[in-house]
């Protein structure tokens, strides 16, 4: 008798959850969705990242945030967690995320090097011309079309990425509202970038705000991203709005995620 009671209660147990299983639904939890856009320019296709805030509406405007390094396994999704905290408690704006994944991070973030170092580090290196004239011709167009956008836009990079913000703000200061700036790989080519920022200039009736920033990453980067900040304030530019925000406790692998806290925390204060 007792082998039998034992194998009706397993058949039992074993009843019991296949129909807890059969009666569970799973959905997939979705964070954004993906556009994929044909670029004359790069002679690529390229895929966007798009986070749409809680209750997006067309006949509504909304701030775009234009994340470099975006792809799903890169920087996208623990930055639009940030952003989605900060509009559920109300420090910021409810506004749109596009992170643009890369194809060639190295040949698109990086302007050609005269030194040997350089090129023999990257050799693909050179490609941010192209680059940013396809954020300005193609991506930014393409976003400003397809959703409902203000003229509040701003860019995140860090790194390679801090580079050709960095390239995208001297050669192109009204591109976007907002530079957010992170431990900019200023020594590519023996720091011309940093010389060339001496003499931008923004259009008149523009404002460009810069919030540049780096933590314990070495002399020299921690250096270069202050000089950056310093060169902008001595242009006596009064359309220019930096700041500089040195993170100790952060290095070049944390520093990210703590620093678009802190930022966007910052830029939209109500104060």
């Amino acid at each position: 008798m007792k082998p039998i009671l034992i194998f009706l209660v397993c058949l039992l147990l074993s009843a019991n959850h296949l129909q807890a299983q059969t009666n569970t639904h799973q959905t997939p939890f979705v964070l954004g969705h993906t556009d994929t856009i044909s670029s004359a320019i790069l002679g690529e296709r390229r895929a966007l990242n798009i986070y749409l805030p809680d209750g997006y509406v067309k006949d509504s405007t909304y701030p775009v945030i234009y994340l470099l390094d975006g792809s799903a396994n890169e920087d996208f999704v623990h930055v639009v967690g940030i952003v989605q905290f900060l509009t559920m408690i109300e420090a910021m704006p409810k506004s749109i995320v596009v992170g643009i994944a890369n194809v060639d991070r190295r040949r698109d973030f990086t302007f050609p090097s005269t030194i040997e170092k350089d090129r023999k580090l990257v050799p693909t290196a050179g490609g941010s011309a192209k680059f940013i004239s396809f954020m300005e011709e193609e991506l930014l167009p393409y976003i400003q079309h397809t959703y409902s956008t203000s003229a509040n836009t701003t860019i995140i990079g860090q790194s390679l990425g801090g580079l050709v913000a960095t390239e995208m703000l001297v050669e192109r200061p009204s591109l976007f509202s907002t530079y957010l700036i992170v431990s900019p790989s200023l020594w590519w080519d023996n720091e011309s970038l940093l010389i060339k920022a001496k003499n931008m200039s923004i259009p008149e009736g523009k404002n460009t705000r810069v919030y540049v920033a780096a933590g314990s990453e070495g002399k020299q980067m921690e250096d270069n991203a202050k000089r950056l900040y310093t060169t902008l304030k001595a242009t006596g530019n009064e359309q220019i709005q930096s700041s500089f925000t040195f993170m100790p406790a952060e290095n070049h692998l944390t520093i990210l995620h703590n620093c678009v806290y802190k930022a966007l925390t910052e830029l939209n204060s109500k104060k």
